[in-house]
């Protein structure tokens, strides 16, 4: 037994020494594939193709994280060289999970996060409100209003349906006057709920209304 294991011993270590050389080259030299290209991560922001201009998409996710495999040679890639979209061709009110659909020409992508969005889609309304006059400053002062006008009386108002809901009405404010005077100016109209507090969000045309007012003395005042 022991002639056998002698028999040849140089061969047999120099074997060994050849095995392990190489399994030390597989397991620690660089893979040329792999060294040859590098993952990169990228923030791109979601967008949206195909929603009807008369439709609004609300979601909260707005940015999409991206890994590219790129060459190491060639150049980093840019935000601008891909696209993460949402496509909602034909789609209607309602709340759906749309996947993500990432745009990259020549590019290999390995990773998307997140890969879907869930949205809600709703139409955009009009309504047609008349205005109306909200006094402000000192309300106790001797002036009554003795007429007062609007030009245009009406205004329209554009928003989501969920939004417009709210509305009750559409004001103007006008600075009661210390004295008997006259006012003719451009008004910033506003949308109002019940309460009448303003409501934001909700485009209004025309932006500026024309406001003719003539305050007076009040009768109470003449009596003394």
């Amino acid at each position: 037994m022991l002639e056998r294991l002698q028999n040849n011993l140089g061969l047999k270590a120099i074997s060994l020494a050849i095995a392990i050389a190489a399994w030390a080259y597989l397991r620690l030299a660089p893979n040329p594939i792999v060294a040859a290209h590098f993952v990169q991560q990228i923030s791109v922001p979601i967008t949206t193709t195909g929603l009807r201009p008369d439709y609004v998409a609300r979601y909260t996710e707005k940015q999409a994280v991206v890994e590219v495999v790129v060459p190491r040679t060639g150049p980093a890639i840019r935000p601008d060289d891909l696209r993460a979209v949402l496509d909602l061709e034909s789609r209607g009110s309602g709340v759906y999970n749309v996947p993500i659909k990432v745009i990259a020409p020549k590019l290999e992508v390995r990773s998307l996060a997140p890969a879907s969005v869930t949205l809600s889609l709703e139409k955009i309304e009009e309504r047609s409100l008349p205005l109306v006059v909200h006094y402000v400053g000192d309300l106790h002062r001797n002036v009554v209003v003795a007429n007062i006008s609007f030009d245009p009386a009406t205004a329209i108002l554009r928003a989501p349906s969920s939004e417009l809901a709210h509305v009750s009405g559409v004001r103007v404010d006008i600075t009661l006057p210390a004295t008997p005077s006259s006012f003719d100016g451009m008004v910033r109209p506003v949308a109002i709920d019940q309460r009448g507090s303003e409501l934001g969000g909700i485009a209004i045309a025309p932006n500026l209304v024309r406001v003719r007012a003539l305050f007076a003395v009040s009768q109470t005042e003449k009596g003394k």
